[in-house]
């Protein structure tokens, strides 16, 4: 991809962020990911997103994580060979991050993760994703915590030399302040890739908040954009 098709995604990106919701009911979540793969089984990124999971006010998050990996399973790479997400074909991921969460009139929040993702060898062309996250939140003095399970279920499609990678998810979140499963978001989307370093991620996601009563429903349309580097060998 040439730098100045590069440069039309983020301008794009960027100018959907600008653009307030036409729905009352419905958010625009945008979000930037770089992520730099140092070797074979190490990989870092860096997150930049709206964020609101879990019945969370709309807020803005921001943070670096690291990744590592086990080898990849012949299976899962063929499955996923044109996916730039190249985590897609290891059979395991281990996760360690922190985040910056910030949103106005409220205390910046710190936030510690940890994740661990399996993925399932395919099934006629179906990949499964289990991803298991503990979130370590401290705001004002105060300190949850919350666990989150995400399964994703995606297949690639190709036509002709374009190839696109429609996905559904679910995701229930137990926090612990409320001391139950409080929310549930369900998602579609699908995954674009552009040339050897650009992916976008449309999306749309649709939320059950469970945490106080009366019960909230909420939906958002999301857009990622994802950044994919490679350390270069000596």
């Amino acid at each position: 991809m040439t730098h100045a098709r590069t440069l039309a995604c983020c301008t794009f990106l960027l100018c959907l962020g600008s653009l307030p919701a036409q729905a009352q009911d419905t958010q625009f979540l945008p979000e930037v990911d770089g992520y730099l793969t140092v070797n074979s089984r190490v990989r870092l990124y860096l997150e930049a997103k709206g964020d609101r999971d879990g019945g969370d006010p709309l807020q803005f998050t921001f943070g670096p994580s690291v990744q590592f990996f086990l080898k990849p399973l012949i299976r899962l790479k063929n499955a996923t060979r044109f996916d730039l997400d190249e985590s897609k074909a290891r059979p395991l991921i281990v996760e360690s991050g922190y985040r910056v969460i910030t949103a106005p009139n409220t205390p910046i929040e710190d936030r510690a993760l940890e994740a661990v993702t399996f993925r399932l060898p395919p099934l006629g062309g179906v990949v499964i994703s289990d991803r298991n996250r503990v979130d370590l939140d401290w705001k004002a003095g105060d300190f949850t915590w919350r666990y989150r399970n995400k399964l994703t279920v995606e297949r690639t499609f190709s036509i002709r030399s374009h190839h696109f990678i429609p996905y559904v998810a679910a995701e229930p979140f137990y926090e612990s302040q409320y001391k139950k499963w409080s929310a549930t978001d369900l998602y579609v989307g699908c995954l674009l890739p552009f040339g050897k370093h650009v992916q976008l991620d449309p999306y749309f996601e649709f939320e059950n908040d469970t945490s106080k009563s009366p019960n909230r429903q909420q939906y958002y349309v999301g857009l990622a954009l994802y950044l994919y580097f490679f350390r270069k060998s000596n």
